[in-house]
């Protein structure tokens, strides 16, 4: 009786996983195909289909200016196929575009002029960071936030902080020129920057000071089975989910706060990624769609705010994949857009070929990598 008791809460607990999962990846992929599709629109491309996950069609419909309007049984992505396209990717195909006539040509997205055509590719990864900015603002806006002061409650012996002289009752204010609102901005910058020295300016008995910290690089659990490097000065905070300041911010203050909490993702991610090409970070912490399937669990178990902030974060994520110059990739047209722009013609289609070709097999090497990442995911779920 005990073991269908816990097959059924199993049972339960991944089908709520799951129905998180396609809420944050049907959100994020829909308003990106969005922006692709509208700014298509603008253009006066004429846009075959708009396809909400892959293979076979569920159900769908026609619109009035011939869109097909797709709902597919594999929910893990989408595409807007343009009427010259060969395929999702919008790779051009040469026998669609020789057969059309002037009237088809006047809506073909690749006859288009070449701003046209790098607006309409870049709208997917704008809508992304549009959408993550309003989710984040949304959080502040309607759930508000709870800052803490970044006041040292606690050192721990023979750590950094306590190498460095900090001590119980020190207020940090600022860490490398970067002011410290709260003891969230000061693990953001900490936990980044293992092993490099730290310029920490704290305030003591009303009088600022400032000493140098080399936070320690730990390794800890990631919560889904993993593990990450972060860094560590050695100190306590002695912060309770009711103690530090409550507030709801207004829209102009929310739409700022959420605009600078999306730069923060995105650089912040850029260095994580800038870290694992140099081999100072260890790639075994990215991770594919079991993973985010897991936070998706993890945070809509906690509560919808969490999850709106999972989902923000993954459109950043996406967003900013899309935007690396790897064919078919959003970026990887922009970069054949680009060189169009300087050599004054478009590329051959052997070179394009070829980049699609090297771009697949990039991005075939790299969901390997995630999917291999995602067996850790697994066995924290066996073994949880």
């Amino acid at each position: 009786m005990q073991q269908m008791s816990t097959a059924l809460s199993n049972l339960g607990n991944g089908l709520f996983t799951l129905v998180a999962f396609l809420f944050v990846l049907s959100i994020v992929v829909v308003v990106h195909e969005l922006g692709h599709f509208l700014v298509a629109r603008w253009c006066g491309v004429k846009v075959d289909a708009f396809a909400m996950g892959f293979g076979r069609e569920i159900f769908g419909w026609n619109d009035s200016k011939g869109t097909r309007w797709r709902v597919n049984w594999l929910p893990l992505g989408g595409y807007v196929k343009f009427m010259d396209d060969a395929n999702g990717a919008s790779m051009p195909s040469a026998e669609i575009i020789a057969a059309m006539t002037p009237e088809e040509r006047a809506t073909s997205f690749h006859a288009k002029h070449l701003w046209q055509r790098a607006a309409v590719i870049f709208a997917g990864p704008l809508a992304n960071f549009l959408l993550a900015i309003a989710l984040f603002a949304s959080l502040f806006m309607i759930w508000g936030v709870r800052t803490f002061p970044a006041r040292v409650e606690e050192v721990v012996a023979e750590s950094p902080a306590a190498r460095a002289g900090l001590r119980g009752g020190d207020l940090i204010i600022d860490v490398d020129g970067n002011q410290i609102g709260s003891f969230t901005d000061l693990l953001r910058i900490v936990s980044v920057n293992p092993e490099r020295e730290l310029a920490v300016t704290f305030e003591r008995d009303g009088k600022p000071m400032t000493v140098k910290v080399t936070p320690e690089r730990k390794e800890e659990a990631d919560g889904l089975g993993g593990k990450m490097q972060v860094g560590r000065l050695g100190i306590r905070s002695a912060n309770t989910p009711t103690s530090g300041t409550f507030r709801h911010y207004g829209p102009v203050e929310a739409l700022g706060l959420g605009v600078k909490e999306s730069i923060y993702v995105i650089t912040s991610s850029l260095s994580s990624i800038g870290k694992m090409v140099s081999g100072r970070e260890n790639a075994a912490q990215l991770g594919g769609p079991l993973k985010i399937a897991a936070v998706a669990g993890k945070a809509a178990s906690i509560g919808f705010d969490s999850l709106l902030n999972v989902a923000a974060l993954v459109s950043l994520s996406v967003g900013l994949f899309n935007l690396f110059p790897i064919p078919p990739l959003d970026g990887g047209h922009l970069m054949f857009y680009a060189a169009e722009a300087i050599r004054g013609r478009p590329l051959s289609d052997n070179a394009k070929e070829i980049g699609f070709r090297m771009g697949f097999a990039l991005i075939l090497m790299l969901v390997v990598l995630v999917m291999w990442n995602d067996r850790l995911v697994v066995k924290g779920w066996m073994g949880g």
